[in-house]
């Protein structure tokens, strides 16, 4: 795992063998963030990381300057990694949480500028995450909300849905208030 851009970038870390996360492959975070770039301005963004698994879009955020990132992952094996990563970089702006990202997405009342979630592919309630951001007004007015998922899915007669763009095996879905 490597940090594309920023104050950290090139920086590589090896997650440990024994975390189950699947990290957004290096191409398409590469991808993302160019689009991304010309969205939003980082140094001005709270941003929301939920399944964030090894964190690479978490510290890919704080490398960018973003004001604030909360990381939502209940796994504690990839919590550990995140926090060794922070620790050996001396992050300060990035807050994790352990906690189950659906429950978290029900019970928080702050608004985010950018909000990414990449859950398990397999995960049962997946297409419903873009009705629970939007139910719970966790988005703020200008925000952006981006899904990342298999190909199986589409998201194309969501009401707030923006675009969609792929990467190799992975798909990305824009959402917009």
């Amino acid at each position: 795992m490597r940090i594309i851009s920023g104050k950290f970038k090139g920086r590589r870390f090896v997650p440990p063998s024994n975390i189950s996360a699947r990290p957004t492959t290096d191409f398409a975070r590469e991808g993302l963030f160019n689009l991304l770039a010309n969205r939003i301005d980082f140094e001005e963004t709270n941003a929301l990381d939920l399944f964030a698994g090894t964190g690479s879009i978490s510290l890919e955020l704080v490398s960018r300057e973003c004001r604030n990132v909360t990381a939502i992952e209940l796994n504690e094996r990839h919590c550990a990694f995140i926090r060794k990563v922070c620790t050996d970089l001396k992050i300060e702006n990035l807050l994790l949480i352990k906690s189950d990202a659906l429950r978290f997405i029900s019970k928080t009342r702050v608004k985010y500028d950018l909000i990414f979630a990449d859950p398990p592919y397999d995960l049962a309630k997946l297409t419903e995450i873009p009705d629970l951001i939007f139910s719970n007004n966790l988005l703020s007015e200008k925000g952006l909300f981006v899904l990342e998922h298999s190909a199986k899915n589409n998201f194309a007669e969501h009401p707030n849905f923006a675009e969609h763009r792929n990467y190799g095996n992975v798909n990305f879905s824009f959402f917009e208030k």
